[in-house]
């Protein structure tokens, strides 16, 4: 009967041995789901460049301004394509070329320069429009008036 009870003892121990290490493996485990590795944050300058690529048109309540006053009936019309490191315009005029680079200013997320030179300030910058400020002078472009110019675009 000793035999018995102890082969018993020993099963039952053996037993609540395995299922506590099983119960330990398995919640150490974290619940599986490996395969989906959390994205790292993105910086201001990503989330900007996100919004900022696309198409941005003057029609639909944008305007482009010289020096305070509004000279939008000289670039009728005008559209913006901006994608990764270039630009597109269409009937931008002396404004921009029609096509350029750009690139950011730093690790800023409202700074931009064009391949001629031309530094960009992106003041309101959401999904649905785009205001950016610039200075024209003879050295940043081949021609157009100089000037300090608004620009309010609208995807």
């Amino acid at each position: 009967m000793k035999t018995r009870i102890n082969v018993y003892v020993g099963q039952t121990i053996r037993f609540i041995f395995l299922s506590l290490i099983l119960v330990i493996s398995a919640s150490s485990c974290g619940g599986g789901g490996g395969d989906d590795p959390t994205e790292p944050e993105k910086t201001p300058q990503e989330i900007a460049q996100e919004i900022f690529e696309g198409t941005w048109g003057i029609d639909g309540g944008g305007s482009i301004n010289l020096d305070g006053t509004d000279v939008s009936d000289k670039y009728p019309g005008f559209t913006m394509n901006i994608n990764n490191g270039s630009f597109t315009t269409t009937n931008a005029g002396e404004l921009f070329p029609a096509s350029g680079t750009w690139s950011w200013v730093g690790d800023t997320d409202n700074q931009v320069t064009t391949g001629s030179g031309k530094q960009i300030t992106l003041s309101t910058l959401s999904s649905s429009r785009l205001v950016f400020t610039f200075t024209k002078t003879s050295s940043n472009a081949m021609a157009g008036a100089n000037g300090n110019y608004t620009v309010t675009l609208t995807k």
